[in-house]
């Protein structure tokens, strides 16, 4: 990256990284899990997506619990071909090395250091400098590095004592952090996939699923003056409270005249789909035959 470092107002930087963790030291839950429930939540709740929380907090029973268990770790999985889920071995491996490289007096998951290569991994390249004190800080400065996210991040030991703390971000933290709780840039050793940022609404009036799709940086196959890419879209819905899930595949093709399509900015695909009344979630897949974009969000829709 080649951006300068910016500074981050306080309450944003606290708000990006630290709320997901000041949630494991709540007062307590809204319901009664069973072992093997409170084993998994305990675990995972720092990666899990708000609506995946709430979902899961409002199952009702452990057989439903088990279920969604399954599916998380499958819907993370980079490469399903596999015996091996590499996000969860990755995932557990990080919060062994917190513990034991960033404890700084405390819980290595409470340091900023601890947080951030929970979330986001090993950075791809660390600057550190060891210049002498100033106003602002008594001990050295570390720059980590994430290319495969566009984040860099600069921590001061402002005390003096080996003690770590973000000072100034560059890129979207609070965007990376999203996807690395879905596992969008671990993609078990090969290339990672392009993310893209995908919106979804729901038109009550038509009963249908409206996924609006961002076409800049998407490749195109080209032949006679037509662009042309295949999409495969997958959905799962859960009502709040209930158990199952309604799940579903469609396969679109994107084609155009290169000139039409070169200046548009988003393209909308529709999914006839009536949803039941009440909080409903839609967890939505988009990915291109090509390989080369795969991206997962889950959405919030109140259906009355």
């Amino acid at each position: 990256m080649t951006r300068p470092l910016r500074a981050v107002p306080a309450a944003a930087l606290a708000a990006a990284v630290a709320l997901a963790v000041l949630a494991a030291c709540g007062p307590g839950l809204p319901v009664n899990l069973d072992p093997e429930s409170r084993d998994f939540y305990d675990k995972v709740r720092l990666v899990m997506t708000g609506p995946e929380e709430d979902i899961f907090l409002h199952l009702p029973d452990a057989e439903a619990r088990r279920e969604f268990i399954k599916e998380f770790w499958e819907l993370r999985d980079p490469d399903p071909e596999t015996e091996v889920n590499e996000f969860r071995d990755e995932l557990e491996s990080r919060l062994e090395y917190v513990a034991k490289r960033f404890s700084e007096g405390g819980r290595g998951i409470n340091t900023d250091r601890g947080r951030i290569y929970f979330y986001l991994g090993a950075p791809d390249k660390v600057d550190e400098y060891m210049e002498p004190p100033d106003a602002t800080r008594s001990g050295g400065i570390l720059l980590w590095y994430y290319y495969r996210y566009d984040v860099g991040v600069l921590f001061y030991d402002v005390r003096g004592n080996g003690t770590y703390t973000i000072q100034e971000i560059v890129g979207d933290l609070t965007n990376a952090m999203e996807m690395a709780k879905l596992g969008q840039t671990y993609t078990g050793g090969k290339a990672p996939s392009k993310y893209v940022n995908f919106d979804l609404a729901y038109d009550a009036a038509r009963q249908e699923l409206r996924l609006t799709v961002p076409l800049r940086g998407l490749t195109f196959a080209e032949a006679d003056g037509r662009l042309r890419e295949e999409f495969k879209f997958s959905f799962s819905i859960t009502l709040e409270g209930k158990a199952g899930r309604d799940a579903f595949a469609e396969t679109r093709l994107l084609e155009a005249q290169a000139e039409d399509l070169e200046k548009m900015k988003t393209w909308v695909f529709t999914f006839p789909r009536a949803l039941p009344p009440g909080k409903v979630y839609v967890d939505a897949i988009l990915a291109t035959r090509s390989g080369d974009v795969r991206s997962r969000k889950i959405f919030r829709v109140r259906v009355t």
